[in-house]
């Protein structure tokens, strides 16, 4: 059994103020496998209070010594890469393909950082006058459950190289990885202040984190509920805020894709990370007149999913995080049935075969209509929506008929076509016939998926003040 019973304050493990235990499960079974003792807000304070006497003497560090600290950190959580792997497969229940680029990434994510930092202009001339980019202050880290160690890792990276002191609240729901990468920071030998992590509830910790007058910047990645509640927390001490948040991401196939090679690409969109991400293209819209031609290799790419065990290698679906996740989905595809959707393959319950653990069968709903709420609510799971359009202008419509516009993907055998389609979609990432991540673009969301950018050096300026000097 797990027992995890410290957070990380001002350089040092410390005992929470909290009282409350969390169970750890398993959602391959839905076992219990440890506890958490959790944070609450005394404990956010106390480590918003250490961030906030480290800030003065960090942000005066030179651009050297904060690469130094960077490459001290890459180190120390690539040399946990196996441990955080196992972290991960135990307690989020990722396929081995997804674990293990979830295992290396929170490395990954530190070099590109790096690279982002050795370019950035800190310093700009704009007429007489000297513009200074200025770290904000202590930064307010709020990650998600759905990749916890990356999210640490990637918002730390970026606030560390502005200058920002940082105060981190995890998902209580990734207690293991957040202990795995706890420990690799504390091995880098990080400044004391310079980072904290106080696992806890957003209800407590992270509402302390949003309201204190100390903190300068919240930077959070998770629901659009969450997200509205920060934003409000935050305007009463004009926080800088950046919320990447949900999406009801479209997948358009135009009518001269090839049916296989498009059906295998969108199926992969929409079932990423089991489902549980925020960019999964769970909108699949497709041509009226090859309807039947395109549904047909929908189905035959969902099919060849395997919703199962992570621990096996033919899994290509893991478990839902936990069992309320779980039953949220159940609740959509039984929604999708009574609404009039036709469900072409899964449906309610858990797959064959599969009694215990939170596992949703691969399900693909067609003849949805824009106003079912399957199609626009987030579900955040493995439930894939087709709509028909009968012109390229209907495509586009459908595409932008959303309260969201985090990510969008557009297939199309004429590339140059498809990116003019694609520049019609209001979605802050638009990819044509590609799901390769650019580390170096901007990415965020239009319209209730979020305000801001993260990533490259819009992510460094998300950390930034800029202060002109203007001489005579």
């Amino acid at each position: 059994m797990h027992l995890i019973e410290h957070i990380y304050i001002n350089g040092r493990f410390v005992t929470p103020q909290g009282t409350e235990w969390l169970d750890i499960i398993k959602p391959a079974d839905g076992s219990v496998i440890g506890k958490a003792r959790l944070a609450d807000e005394r404990d956010a304070e106390l480590a918003i209070a250490a961030a906030h006497a480290a800030f003065p003497a960090f942000s005066r560090t030179d651009l050297g010594e904060r690469i130094a600290l960077l490459e001290k950190m890459h180190q120390a959580v690539k040399q946990a890469e196996a441990e955080l792997h196992q972290a991960v497969l135990l307690e989020y229940g990722a396929p081995a393909s997804r674990s293990r680029w979830m295992a290396s990434y929170p490395a990954e994510v530190i070099l590109q950082v790096i690279n982002e930092l050795k370019t950035y202009p800190f310093v700009q001339q704009a007429g007489r006058a000297t513009v200074q980019m200025v770290p904000l202050g202590v930064a307010g880290l709020i990650t998600p459950w759905n990749s916890n160690a990356g999210f640490i890792c990637h918002k730390l990276a970026t606030a560390l190289a502005a200058g920002c002191t940082t105060v981190i609240k995890p998902s209580e729901f990734s207690v293991l990885q957040t202990e795995v990468i706890t420990r690799a920071l504390h091995r880098a030998g990080l400044p004391d202040g310079v980072f904290n992590i106080v696992t806890g509830r957003g209800a407590t910790t992270g509402q302390a984190i949003s309201a204190s007058p100390q903190v300068a910047k919240i930077s959070f990645t998770g629901s659009t509920a969450s997200g509205r509640a920060i934003l409000r927390a935050a305007a009463e001490t004009f926080k800088r805020v950046t919320l990447e948040l949900g999406g009801k991401s479209p997948t358009l196939i135009l009518p001269d894709a090839d049916a296989t090679r498009a059906a295998e690409m969108a199926i992969q969109a929409g079932f990423l990370n089991s489902g549980q991400a925020c960019i999964a293209g769970s909108r699949i819209l497709i041509p009226a007149q090859r309807k039947t031609e395109f549904e047909q290799a929908l189905v035959a790419a969902v099919e060849q999913q395997r919703s199962g065990d992570p621990a096996e290698g033919t899994t290509t679906i893991g478990p839902m995080m936990n069992e309320q996740q779980w039953q949220r989905v159940q609740n959509y595809i039984a929604l999708g049935e009574a609404e009039g959707a036709r469900l072409l393959t899964g449906g309610t319950g858990r797959p064959e075969g599969l009694q215990a653990g939170w596992y949703i069968k691969p399900t693909l709903f067609t003849d949805v209509a824009q106003t079912m709420r399957i199609a626009r609510e987030e579900i955040f799971g493995p439930v894939l929506s087709i709509i028909t359009y009968r012109d390229e202008a209907e495509a586009v419509a459908i595409a932008n008929d959303t309260d969201y516009g985090l990510s969008a993907l557009v297939i199309g055998e004429d590339e140059h076509h498809a990116c003019q389609v694609g520049e019609k979609i209001l979605a802050g990432r638009v990819m044509i016939n590609t799901l390769a991540h650019e580390p170096r673009a901007p990415f965020g969301g239009f319209r209730r998926s979020g305000i801001g950018r993260e990533m490259g050096q819009w992510g460094i300026s998300a950390f930034l003040e800029p202060r002109a000097i203007t001489l005579p």
